[in-house]
């Protein structure tokens, strides 16, 4: 089991601002936004078997586990639970069919863009490319990337 930070501010908006904390039903709210997330991995054509995502608004926490077929699955789908605006951590209970390298991954802060981040992973600006590809579907474009987002960073 591992734990992932991730700036609660910064993600996609899945659940309205506040929902869980808002709502006079805490387990209910935290249902929903356990599903949004789920549906939002989904939507992002990522799978793993027995998934399975658990939200506390308390804490601002996502538990993800099951059974991804690879670790770039398994990372992909621990970027979609942290990249999510109310989400601060992410407890990581994933179990990885093909056992892998550990992940590496880098938060965006103000000023970077790929190639910043590529030039200090790889020693090269241009190998951008294979960052933004280690992060798709989540990135659309190489030049939509936002401070306080978490990036995969594939080995060189």
């Amino acid at each position: 089991m591992s734990l992932f930070s991730f700036i609660k501010e910064a993600g996609e908006k899945l659940f309205g601002h506040g929902t869980a904390q808002a709502a006079t039903d805490p387990g209910a709210a935290n249902a929903q936004a356990a599903a949004a997330i789920k549906t939002y991995i989904g939507a992002m054509k990522l799978s793993a078997e027995n998934l399975a995502v658990a939200f506390d608004g308390a804490q601002s926490t996502v538990t993800v586990s099951g059974t991804a077929p690879d670790q770039e699955t398994k990372e992909k789908i621990l970027l979609c639970c942290g990249n999510v605006a109310g989400v601060a951590q992410v407890v990581d209970q994933l179990a990885v069919a093909a056992a892998a390298e550990a992940p590496r991954f880098y938060t965006v802060v103000r000023g970077d863009t790929l190639s910043r981040i590529a030039k200090e992973s790889y020693g090269n600006a241009n190998a951008y490319m294979r960052i933004f590809e280690a992060n798709k579907p989540m990135l659309t474009h190489p030049d939509k990337i936002y401070p306080g987002q978490v990036l995969r960073i594939p080995s060189a």
